[in-house]
């Protein structure tokens, strides 16, 4: 029942190709007439060709002549009709692409932070090309089978009812064989694509961390997890290919006796008188013709059931919620004073463990307010409430006197510039990087971000300047210099208000003095939140946000907090002692 249910889904992604698909039908419905017609040609050649001293050359060279036209007017649709499959299969599995990464666009955030990346990349790759091998197969077996069947049948009752009889009553064991090969196949295929996604989860996280696995000498243990999914991904392999080859061996057995009956009923039917030999052999190709679709639709049956549980996978990502709609009549400003204020918010992650609790603050415009605390205090998640990324689970959020949740999602984050500790590049030029929030910007304007950001010097020493292309994820660049990247990308987008996590923790003291600098001259005026771990960085901070398990414990500036000598005071004394 579950795999009717992907099919018809797959079917409802065939109908804005329904023209091309009919052009299909058009060629098979052309070609499959022909090659009925070849059978035919080839026993009156043979009726013309029984007994010495009694062959018809001339009339055998005509009947060749049209055999030959024909088999080239069959081989022109047939390809036609393949050039038609493949651009149909390829763009539904574009089409399944583009909705699932549409619906990961548009997921809540919470959601892709459970979900693992490498088997998301999975789907999008493996599966999606699953499913378009699958349809090119099935189209191309599929609507030429169907028409080949039903008129191979027409002319086998209409040449001679009685062997037609014996063809009908042999072929439900092959069509019953099938089935049942086809619904056991289809468990193990989902198998086999859900250890797929598991395998290539796992070798993304080892190939994207081979620096800390070598460093904790963790090879062995990580390569041994990787032979268990290996060998998972074996098993399913093996049980899915195993089952599914059973089936056109099995369908070519009962379709063989088919063949067999008629050869020897007919035999006899010949000496009976009831048939010639030439009508024989015609009718012996068309009992061929009729069983050659059962057959080559068993044989492509891997790919066909892989095609469903590569199509189920992608739908479950495209059945993902959404976030939550913005309101009616929700507002989308397009610039903010900076004046944020949060009231008795709280927020966790899971109802049995409580995070953030009754928490309040206000940021006047052009307030720099910053964010302290140990590890798993709720910093970075109070920066993830204020972008709505999450939504808050009581209290509420004020934009310039409006509240955040009536603003459109998108707006609000236009309102930000977000610069975090971990750093994000895409393959492409130096340019397309820093100009990522700003498509239009000019090279001047690229440029004159790079200079504040202090990135202009090594930018111009890469082997083509700003046209250099950098690898995904700016792997050809160290760490300070990817940070530079994007600090330069937000310096461009110029927000009204600014958060920084922890953004200059990847660059050395000599550069983060001047990035601060630099900061400072940038989020003059503009309301900006700092995270930070090292507290020499936010001395100058107007509001120093002291957080310990979801709460505000104190408030205020540096020189007032080191007076009230408690939690801040304690942290600030530690880090200098510690140095």
């Amino acid at each position: 029942m579950k795999n009717k249910g992907t099919v018809k889904r797959i079917l409802t992604h065939l109908k804005p190709y329904r023209g091309r698909l009919l052009l299909v039908l058009l060629c098979a419905i052309l070609s499959v007439p022909l090659g009925l017609l070849a059978p035919i040609l080839i026993g009156e050649a043979i009726d013309r060709a029984i007994g010495a001293g009694n062959v018809n050359f001339e009339a055998i060279l005509i009947i060749l002549i049209q055999l030959l036209s024909c088999i080239l007017a069959s081989v022109a649709l047939g390809w036609a009709s393949q050039a038609l499959t493949r651009t149909i299969s390829a763009k539904v599995s574009q089409d399944l692409r583009r909705a699932a990464l549409r619906s990961i666009n548009e997921a809540p955030i919470s959601k892709i932070d459970r979900s693992s990346h490498g088997d998301l990349v999975s789907r999008l790759v493996n599966d999606a090309d699953a499913v378009s091998e699958g349809l090119l197969q099935a189209i191309t077996q599929l609507i030429p089978g169907a028409v080949t069947i039903l008129a191979t049948l027409i002319v086998m009752c209409v040449l001679n009812l009685p062997i037609a009889l014996i063809v009908i009553v042999v072929t439900p064991l092959s069509i019953l064989f099938a089935r049942f090969v086809g619904l056991r196949t289809g468990r193990y295929f989902r198998e086999q694509a859900e250890a797929q996604g598991a395998l290539s989860g796992y070798v993304n996280e080892m190939v994207g961390n081979q620096a800390v696995i070598q460093g904790l000498q963790f090879e062995e243990a990580s390569a041994e997890h990787f032979a268990d999914l290996t060998e998972a991904y074996y098993q399913a392999n093996f049980k899915a290919t195993f089952y599914s080859s059973a089936g056109n061996p099995g369908t070519r057995f009962v379709n063989s006796i088919v063949y067999m009956a008629v050869g020897v009923f007919g035999a006899f039917y010949a000496i009976a008188g009831g048939i010639t030999v030439g009508g024989l052999s015609a009718f012996l190709s068309y009992a061929n013709q009729y069983t050659k679709p059962f057959n080559e639709v068993t044989a492509v049956l891997t790919q066909i059931q892989g095609a469903i549980s590569g199509a189920k996978r992608l739908f479950d990502v495209m059945d993902w919620e959404t976030e939550q709609p913005d309101p009616p009549g929700a507002r989308a400003p397009v610039h903010s004073d900076g004046h944020v204020k949060a009231e008795h918010v709280d927020f966790s992650y899971s109802k049995e463990k409580k995070l953030i609790q009754d928490l309040s603050f206000e940021a006047k415009p052009g307030m720099r307010i910053a964010l302290v605390g140990p590890t798993g205090c709720g910093k970075t998640t109070l920066i993830s409430l204020l972008m709505r990324f999450y939504e808050i689970d009581a209290g509420r959020v004020l934009v310039d006197g409006q509240n955040a949740a009536h603003i459109k999602r998108g707006a609000l984050r236009g309102l930000y510039g977000m610069v975090l500790q971990d750093t994000w590049l895409k393959q492409a030029t130096a340019h397309e990087n820093i100009a990522y929030g700003k498509p239009s910007a000019t090279r001047a304007e690229v440029e004159a971000a790079a200079k504040t950001a202090l990135a202009h010097s090594f930018i111009r020493r890469l082997p083509k300047g700003y046209d250099t292309v950098l690898s995904a994820g700016g792997a050809n660049l160290s760490a300070g210099q990817r940070q530079l990247l994007c600090i330069a990308r937000i310096v461009l987008a110029n927000p009204d208000m600014f958060i920084l996590d922890e953004a200059t923790s990847s660059i050395d003291t000599r550069t983060e003095i001047a990035i601060q600098k630099a900061l400072r001259r940038l989020m003059r005026g503009r309301t900006s939140f700092i995270v930070a771990h090292r507290l020499s960085t936010i001395k100058e901070a107007d509001l120093i946000l002291v957080m310990e398990a979801g709460r505000i414990v104190e408030r205020g500036t540096h020189e007032q907090l080191l007076q009230a000598n408690g939690f801040y005071a304690r942290l600030f004394r530690s880090q200098f002692e510690q140095a």
